[in-house]
């Protein structure tokens, strides 16, 4: 998933988000409602914001689903542009460059 950071607020982009489909996948369906849980702005035309506080969780949360198998290894992982700068400590992790 492509990401950014602006002012300690991690945006994750919005086609990128996974989609709630009603009778679709369990997996799918639990990632879409997880990410949304601890977003703290999660529109549904727009990127999903994550202040710093609940990064740690977000990485534990990425890990789990990584883990799993069910889900492809770019959809769990948070994709930076090279021009942002460093990756933070706790989402290094799960995170790579563009």
């Amino acid at each position: 998933m492509k990401a950014r950071i602006e002012n300690q607020v991690l945006f994750l982009h919005h086609p990128d988000l996974p989609e709630f489909k009603k009778g679709g996948s369990v997996v799918r369906n639990s990632y879409f409602w997880a990410l949304r849980s601890i977003a703290g702005r999660a529109s549904r035309y727009s990127d999903w914001e994550y202040e710093s506080e609940v990064w740690f969780a977000l990485r534990r949360m990425l890990l789990s689903f990584a883990e799993s198998g069910y889900l492809g290894y770019r959809e769990t992982l948070l994709e930076f542009p090279l021009e942002m700068g460093e990756i933070p400590d706790v989402l290094r992790d799960v995170s790579t460059w563009e």
